[in-house]
């Protein structure tokens, strides 16, 4: 077994699409990014890099490369997934928090699952999304930008 953590922020502007967990949310401000600027996702694929001691996304997909510009990230996470499995891993459970002051999360945790789930050909009670704010506290608090943690378990196959 192996484990895994991953971290990501962004800074939400105006005039971005807000992407989590592969879901298009209806909002006035979205992540600033060189990607779609999943902040989610970016934080998954660090935790399940991590824990197969293959580096993390900005070694696999470096924001200087021109072919990464705009691209969704649950394609990203797919190629992680192949990586994974090339190296004789299967996930074994993955945690992670959203930190954010808005807008709420509880609507789109179920599609957010389901999409990491079938990127990662796991089952989705392998996976677990939940949602926080920090009361008006910091950069997520204010409201200038988004956080996310995960947490992941490896097992060989």
């Amino acid at each position: 077994m192996r484990i895994g953590h991953g971290y990501d922020v962004h800074r939400l502007v105006p005039g971005r699409a807000l992407v989590l967990g592969g879901v298009n949310i209806p909002f006035d401000l979205g992540l600033d990014g060189h990607s779609d600027a999943d902040v989610l996702v970016h934080a998954v694929m660090d935790s399940l890099l991590g824990a197969a001691a293959l580096g993390d996304i900005g070694k696999h997909f470096p924001d200087s490369d021109p072919a990464y510009k705009g691209i969704c990230s649950m394609r990203l996470l797919e190629h992680v997934a192949a990586l994974l499995e090339q190296a004789g891993y299967r996930l074994g459970n993955l945690d992670v928090t959203m930190i954010a002051q808005q807008p709420k999360l509880r609507p789109y945790i179920f599609q957010m699952t389901a999409n990491l789930a079938a990127a990662l050909h796991t089952d989705p009670g392998r996976i677990n999304i939940k949602a926080t704010t920090e009361e008006g506290l910091g950069f997520t608090g204010d409201g200038s930008g988004m956080a996310c943690h995960a947490v992941c378990l490896l097992e060989e196959r």
